[in-house]
């Protein structure tokens, strides 16, 4: 879904943003253009950083759970 219109950004140009580190509005802003012109998309881009964030730690909690052997 296009969250910036003028500069044809994309949910999933924000959450891969994510993945290569951008973690601030001002990150989506040097590295997409989110915001940069009539700004009326920043509050979608917001949500949808966060979003991405929250679910990058999600999965990092995931991941490094131990898992226990149950002794037979």
């Amino acid at each position: 879904m296009y969250i910036c219109i003028c500069k044809a950004v994309t949910d999933s140009a924000i959450r891969a943003a994510v993945c290569e580190g951008a973690c601030r509005m001002r990150d989506l802003k040097a590295c997409l253009g989110v915001s940069a012109q009539c700004g009326k998309c920043a509050c979608d881009a917001k949500a949808v950083l966060e979003e991405a964030l929250q679910q990058q730690a999600n999965e990092r909690v995931i991941s490094i759970q131990p898992m226990y052997q149950q002794a037979a």
